[in-house]
């Protein structure tokens, strides 16, 4: 057991230098290998961790205690509950091919395209036309949206943007759809930095 900040930690998780999902992918495995009541530290150094730790602590039902930064690196800290504190991990059921919304686009069906990755990833290269809330801030933005219109959630891959299509629904959003794989199977038209 190590302290950091006066933060007694049970198990440390190096996920430095990766990017989503594998983060959130190797705290899942590492949060099964502790006891409730146990804290777990995982050190990042993606800014998008931070909502994405956020939102699959909300999800299963794990507490997220919070986050310190120190010399660019991320300490997400995470106390795993009890069996009878975890929620079962969903899957937002309704999604679309990169392919799929390409052609809809193409055929000027009037979707909102939501880019949840961070700043930085929209700005080197996004759908054309897409609207950019990242996950971290989707919560407080949610009035930047029109609820009765059709919107394709996208991130990198289908993560974050499934993430981000359960908090819509939970808000009255009907017409949500997650693209899947994301960005890395978008080849349609793109914006980016020149």
């Amino acid at each position: 057991m190590t302290i950091h900040a006066n933060i007694q930690v049970d198990l440390m998780l190096d996920c430095k230098g990766l990017a989503c999902p594998m983060p959130i992918v190797k705290t899942k495995k590492a949060i099964e290998s502790v006891q409730p009541g146990q804290v777990v530290e995982m050190q990042a150094t993606d800014r998008g961790s931070i909502a994405d730790i956020q939102s699959w602590a909300r999800s299963t039902g794990h507490q997220y205690l919070g986050t310190l930064e120190e010399e660019g690196v991320l300490r997400h800290y995470l106390r795993k509950s009890s069996p009878h504190e975890v929620k079962q991990e969903s899957a937002y059921p309704v999604t679309i091919s990169t392919e799929e919304l390409q052609v809809k686009l193409a055929g000027g069906e009037a979707i909102t395209v939501l880019d949840v990755r961070e700043p930085a990833e929209y700005a080197f290269a996004h759908v054309t036309g897409a609207v950019s809330i990242p996950l971290g801030e989707l919560a407080n933005r949610i009035g930047e949206l029109n609820g009765n219109s059709p919107i394709a959630v996208i991130c990198r891959t289908g993560v974050r943007s499934d993430m981000a299509c359960q908090l819509l629904q939970a808000q009255g959003f009907a017409q949500v759809v997650n693209v899947v794989p994301g960005m890395t199977g978008w080849t349609g038209p793109v914006e980016k930095l020149n």
